[in-house]
């Protein structure tokens, strides 16, 4: 359970004036007549720079203590959003390849030729192998979070044809349209909307089957928008639903940026937009 952020107050300080305090209210009262009384403002100067030490050294462990328990606590909300970050990259990793695979197998069902039946299930068994190999490189990076592994670059606006393309060989009638003007956008922005058009891809697989499905991304003023938008259900196709995180992770990402996603019906299909404020890398 995450708890709050730690806070600090030293408490020596309050304590070491107060007896000060009354020191000086008592050596004002005794007064200096006796000459006995005469070494007592030696003393309390004696006594006033121990409580001052000592009020510092305090301070100092409080201190260490403070930073230790922020510390603590900074490394838990490390820890937290790390663990979020590999879940919704597996969610989208397992999402995208499952997808595509119940498309393909429902696509094969419904073959009558051997040799379409055969390419069909090729695809699914290539697929189900690079599943099976992201995954395994995901979990080798978990056992071992100190080690060099080999990441994948970030994706860009140059990976859009490959992804519209693996859901095109999985049975979705895809087409992509990018305007020329948004290939300055900022790394953040393209990574997120490559995000945005491979889950929307994967829900049309899940929900709607093999139907067409229009991808479209351009600049209107300061941002990047993304548009993904099917036909509907494809006749006699019956959905598979999923866990229904797809786009709530996707409005966290979109909205992280300051951008706004919107999804619902459009017409027979489903249409989701999502528009990223970017103003571009410079050159």
């Amino acid at each position: 359970m995450e708890t709050g952020r730690p806070t600090w107050r030293s408490r020596a300080w309050p304590v070491a004036w107060a007896v000060l305090f009354l020191l000086v209210s008592g050596l004002m009262t005794i007064g200096n007549q006796d000459p006995a009384t005469q070494l007592l403002p030696l003393v309390v100067v004696g006594l006033a720079v121990l409580i001052a030490v000592w009020a510092v050294l305090r301070t100092r462990r409080e201190r260490r203590a403070y930073d230790d328990r922020l510390a603590a606590w900074a490394g838990e909300r490390a820890a937290q959003a790390e663990r979020l970050r590999i879940a919704g990259d597996l969610h989208d990793l397992v999402s995208h390849g499952l997808g595509l695979i119940t498309v393909r197998a429902a696509v094969a069902v419904r073959l009558d030729d051997p040799g379409q039946q055969a390419a069909a299930l090729a695809d699914i068994e290539e697929v189900s192998r690079e599943t099976t190999t992201e995954l395994r490189r995901m979990l080798t990076v978990l056992r071992t979070p100190d080690a060099a592994a080999a990441l994948r670059p970030a994706e860009s606006l140059a990976d859009l044809p490959g992804i519209v393309a693996a859901a095109r060989s999985a049975g979705l009638d895809a087409s992509l349209q990018v305007a020329g003007e948004v290939g300055g956008a900022s790394p953040g922005t393209q990574l997120t909307v490559c995000a945005v058009v491979r889950e929307t891809l994967s829900n049309t697989a899940r929900h709607a089957g093999p139907t067409r499905v229009r991808v479209g991304v351009r600049r209107d003023g300061g941002s990047v928008v993304v548009t993904v938008g099917d036909d509907g259900p494809a006749a006699g196709w019956e959905p598979r639903p999923g866990a229904g995180h797809g786009l709530a992770g996707l409005r966290e990402r979109v909205t992280a940026l300051g951008g706004t996603l919107a999804a619902g019906p459009a017409g027979a299909g489903f249409g989701v937009t999502a528009a990223l404020p970017d103003g571009g890398t410079s050159s």
